[in-house]
């Protein structure tokens, strides 16, 4: 293990994967945050010790919690890829600057990408964000395949 860290490469994977965990981690208490601001529960125990005419108001479904959720599914679908790819990426043992270059990048699109999100910001300011994070991944796979690719 003391081998593996001192190889800078997975160093700097390992720092801005735990920056984007940790960011992705967040979504939960702030999914939480806007349901309990907006009044707006998803399960029956949530709203157990309210009155029935309070349950028919507080089970519901609210278009900015929901928001968020779609915001916290999104991490989910491009930020565990990102680990696995990664990690195997920096096994590849490339340029240290050029890693940092793609593990930079992406963890920027996820932050700017969940703040457009979550302010409602138009399209583009999320969508970029997206592409650009998913060009990151793709050019990291390609790295690991044109590398380690054995048929």
């Amino acid at each position: 293990m003391a081998d593996l860290m001192e190889n800078e490469v997975l160093r700097a994977f390992a720092t801005y994967a735990a920056i984007v965990i940790v960011k992705m981690m967040l979504m939960g208490p702030i999914t939480a945050y806007f349901r309990v601001t907006r009044g707006a529960f998803a399960h029956e125990e949530d709203v157990a010790r309210k009155s029935p005419e309070e349950k028919k108001k507080l089970l519901r479904t609210d278009p900015e919690v929901e928001r968020v959720r779609r915001c916290h599914l999104n991490d989910l679908e491009n930020i565990v890829p990102f680990v696995v790819v990664g990690l195997l990426y920096a096994l590849t043992r490339p340029e240290l600057s050029t890693a940092l270059l793609h593990f930079r990048i992406f963890a920027g699109t996820r932050i700017v990408h969940t703040i457009a999100y979550i302010l409602v910001l138009p399209h583009f300011c999320r969508g970029l964000p997206y592409i650009l994070g998913m060009l990151v991944t793709f050019s990291m796979v390609y790295r690991v395949l044109s590398t380690a690719l054995i048929l």
